[in-house]
């Protein structure tokens, strides 16, 4: 695959695991059980961290070495998944209850 390819999957990927925690009611997409919202953001930061060790594992597919970053790259990333994360935020919180409300006839 070429590296273009890896880059946009690995932008999908962590878009994806961004959504997780809001858009499914299943902890880590395995446990059934209700989950509150300091659950759902366990969820989300345990995301972030399995997003990160994808990009470490990609970084060094590509290129055969691991680039130190300092801690502005890790903030930078961490702001950019909560960006990627909004669409299930709002779904979860705002879309879905008033999508399940009945509308009249």
């Amino acid at each position: 695959m070429a590296p273009a390819g890896l880059y946009g999957f690995f932008i999908l990927a962590a878009f994806v695991a961004a959504n997780i925690p809001w858009v499914s009611d299943r902890f880590l997409m395995v446990f059934k059980r209700d989950k509150n919202a300091w659950l759902r953001w366990l969820e989300w930061l345990a995301m972030y961290v399995l997003a990160g060790a994808l990009s470490v594992a990609l970084e060094y597919k590509l290129t055969g070495t691991r680039h130190a970053q300092g801690w502005e790259f890790y903030v930078a990333t961490l702001c950019l998944f909560l960006v990627f994360a909004l669409p299930g935020f709002i779904y979860h919180y705002d879309l879905k209850r008033l999508l399940s409300r009945k509308t009249p006839d």
